[in-house]
């Protein structure tokens, strides 16, 4: 796995939420004997014993269950101290959904059909934003998030809260704000997710390059990746319809970039867009490259 990042020209990346406990081992002997640092893991990372597939949301602090929090809370403790080992600075968090009804792929039906603005696509959309601000589950998350803050803090690791696709998603917009007010240190940050963010551009759910401008005091870093209109995300940059020039100098410059692209994408597609991305932006961007 890291032989081929490795040889596609990444010399950074990030443990992604699917590394297996039996893994690991060898990514650090992978990491010793080669030029390949790890900016970051992505939650839970390793895997869960539990769960055979990649899940980044299979335990969620917004869980009702207890039991389930407090799982959430010790997977998330291990992946941090995986970070210390590998000398990573960042975790990216998901942080869990609001117990609504998603109505987030039938928005991406109906734009499909060309029925955006109808009626439907408008009531529909209006009917679940509602239904989500309703949906108060803030303090649960705040809490869990306590000791885990303190826990990155004690290790000096950042944690970077990555936004999401879904209509049903934890947080939303002022849920992003208030964590940032009441978690003022900086051990908790944003970290900007280009291909979501874009999806919900399309989904007329918000403004891409204004959410960014917003976030950026607090951004760690960023997953990239495009998106074939309307909804097809973890294409290979430079490839579908995010704006990247348009959205890059709001970039912060120690902002690790991860090119998070689907399993399905070829070698060769990966290297031609990794050397038009730095003709255009002259650095060596794609600076991570997702593990996953």
């Amino acid at each position: 796995m890291l032989a081929e990042i490795w040889e596609l020209g990444f010399r950074q990346v990030e443990l992604g939420h699917g590394v297996r406990l039996s893994l690991i081992q060898g990514i650090a002997e992978f990491v010793r004997d080669h030029d390949l640092a790890i900016t970051s893991l992505h939650n839970f990372c390793p895997l869960p014993l539990e769960v055979f597939h990649a899940s980044p949301d299979c335990l969620q602090c917004t869980s009702s269950d207890p039991s389930e929090r407090n799982r959430a809370q010790r997977h998330t403790f291990a992946t941090i101290d995986h970070a210390v080992r590998f000398g990573a600075s960042y975790v990216v968090l998901h942080l869990g959904f609001a117990p609504v009804r998603d109505e987030t792929k039938r928005l991406s039906k109906l734009i499909q059909q060309g029925k955006i603005f109808g009626r439907t696509f408008v009531q529909t959309k209006l009917r679940a934003l509602k239904e989500r601000e309703k949906a108060d589950v803030y303090p649960r998350v705040r809490d869990w998030l306590v000791p885990i803050v303190e826990h990155a803090k004690q290790a000096r690791i950042k944690l970077g809260i990555e936004n999401r696709t879904e209509l049903d998603t934890f947080p939303n917009a002022g849920e992003f704000k208030k964590l940032f007010d009441d978690f003022k240190e900086p051990v908790l940050g944003h970290w900007h997710d280009f291909g979501h963010a874009q999806v919900r551009q399309n989904l007329t759910l918000h403004d891409h390059a204004e959410w960014l401008q917003t976030a950026a005091p607090r951004l760690f870093g960023c997953h990239v990746h495009d998106v074939i209109y309307p909804d097809r995300d973890h294409r290979i940059p430079l490839t579908g319809t995010v704006p990247f020039t348009e959205l890059l100098p709001i970039i912060p410059a120690h902002a690790p970039l991860v090119w998070e692209v689907s399993p399905s994408a070829q070698a060769d597609a990966i290297r031609d867009a990794l050397q038009k991305w730095r003709e255009l932006f002259h650095e060596d961007a794609g600076n991570a490259k997702n593990a996953a």
